[in-house]
């Protein structure tokens, strides 16, 4: 089976998307479940795995039904809520609750966005990890390398949580640098409660890159992770103004070229079902 470990839907008629407005003009629009089987069939993706987009639980609850009303195509959902509220465990077990919240398989929080560098390892977040932990759920590491080092400790400090590193780390691609990055997730991946998404590499890069501005990165991913904690992931549709959907699936098959047809279906769906426990 191959699963899309990442990939988002929004509907620009139902909430405001902040960060929408920045984008270029081709993703401005709704995507929906029809949309998304389009773009699937082009890989011969079997199913997906729907994160947030906005810190709200509206969009987590809308995610959910949509998972709901299509099981054929969405495995499951990775959500947000207010990890720093006293009562993080009581909204867990709200949205996991009901048909629909059997879907809910991790939380995310666009953390690069936050200003303190170190929010990951304020104690009421920590709390909030240890809850999401405590649910039996993931939590996914949206960062850059300014907060790398949180997540570092954050990784050793909660043992029994299960992290996810989204877009590699976000790493600044499109200037080749690599070092401070490359140090960083290194350190990250020798915990083994982090798993990686290869993922959001396009968004990151210049216009017109080639595999090879790519490879480093990829390189250095396997090389830390190996191959059964690495998850492919579309982007998609953010990753619609730079390549298509059978794009960024034909780049992440060009730079693992040289792994098995065990590893590659590893990273092309089994390691995503290991991950987040999936039927």
């Amino acid at each position: 089976m191959r699963i899309d470990a990442h990939h988002h839907l929004w509907d620009v008629s139902k909430r405001d998307y902040d960060w929408l407005k920045t984008q270029d003009p081709q993703i401005q629009r709704t995507f929906d479940v029809s949309d998304l089987q389009i773009a699937m069939a082009s890989a011969a993706i079997d199913r997906t795995i729907i994160v947030q987009t906005v810190p709200e639980l509206g969009e987590t609850l809308d995610m959910l039904a949509t998972a709901a009303a299509n099981p054929e195509t969405i495995a499951g959902v990775v959500g947000w809520v207010d990890l720093a509220d006293p009562a993080v465990s009581d909204a867990l077990a709200e949205l996991m609750t009901g048909e629909a919240g059997s879907f809910l398989v991790g939380i995310r929080h666009v953390v690069h966005n936050e200003l303190d560098a170190r929010w990951l390892m304020r104690a009421d977040v920590r709390r909030g990890l240890q809850a999401v932990g405590e649910a039996g759920l993931l939590y996914e590491l949206l960062i850059r390398t300014r907060e790398l080092p949180a997540a570092i400790e954050v990784a050793e400090s909660l043992p029994d949580v299960q992290f996810v590193l989204d877009h590699i780390g976000k790493p600044p691609i499109a200037d080749g640098a690599c070092d401070e990055w490359a140090d960083l997730v290194t350190q990250l991946a020798a915990h083994p409660n982090v798993a990686c998404k290869l993922s959001g590499l396009v968004a990151e890069a210049k216009p017109g890159a080639t595999t090879a501005d790519f490879q480093p990165y990829a390189d250095r991913i396997l090389d830390s992770f190996g191959t059964d904690r690495i998850m492919f992931g579309s982007d998609w549709p953010v990753c619609v103004p730079h390549r298509s959907y059978e794009g960024v699936y034909e780049l992440a098959v060009e730079l693992l070229r040289g792994l098995s047809a065990s590893e590659l279906a590893a990273v092309f769906g089994l390691n995503a079902v290991s991950v987040y426990g999936l039927a």
